[in-house]
């Protein structure tokens, strides 16, 4: 599991760890002399890109190398089926981890949070706790808040939440149920990441 720092943030050039008061937001700029204050500002190799962008896509969905080399690998040799290029093949692995379907429903800021709820044992899959924060959601599968959690300060307004949050096209809310159904699968990749150069660097 990646733990992503303000630190990584500033790193990789963006905020990407969820948090209000991200040190990034202040200072926009990697660790360490600024550009101006060096004498011979470097470009960035090809190299340097593909690492950069997977390193971002990575630490998004916070996954250890090993777990987010595998999804590539998977992604990568299911090319062709079900008419998905290898882009949207990972888009929809990383998309389906539980963790993050609890995180599109609004119930939690940050995938960070998502994975503690799952790993507390706050979320049901059809009826059944699940605290394995990689499982794969499939087409039809409802996620809901366990009856003894919905007490928690966590999900105090649940209800509320989901009826204002826009989910995606791949899923529906319930808020009188406080559940979330999954309808089908993303078919359009989000414009956040390069796919391309993180399929670039696994490719080498």
């Amino acid at each position: 599991m990646s733990r992503i720092t303000c630190k990584t943030c500033r790193r990789l050039g963006e905020s990407i760890c969820g948090r209000e008061k991200c040190a990034y937001k202040k200072r926009p700029y990697a660790p360490g002399r600024l550009d101006s204050e060096r004498k011979h500002r470097s470009q960035m190799s090809e190299f340097g890109e593909q690492l950069r962008a997977k390193q971002k896509m990575r630490h998004t969905y916070g996954l250890s190398e090993k777990q987010f080399s595998k999804y590539v690998k998977i992604a990568m040799q299911s090319h062709g089926k079900d008419a998905a290029t290898p882009e949207l093949s990972l888009y929809r692995l990383l998309e389906a981890r539980l963790d993050n379907v609890v995180f599109r429903t609004g119930l939690a800021t940050s995938r960070a949070l998502a994975r503690q709820m799952v790993s507390h044992g706050h979320i049901l899959i059809n009826n059944r706790r699940n605290t394995v924060a990689s499982t794969t959601v499939k087409n039809g599968d409802v996620i809901a808040i366990r009856e003894g959690s919905k007490s928690s300060k966590l999900f105090v307004d649940a209800a509320e939440t989901l009826g204002k949050v826009t989910s995606p096209v791949w899923m529906t809310l319930d808020p009188k149920t406080t559940s979330a159904t999954v309808t089908g699968a993303p078919r359009e990749i989000e414009a956040v990441f390069d796919y391309q150069k993180v399929l670039e660097y696994y490719s080498r």
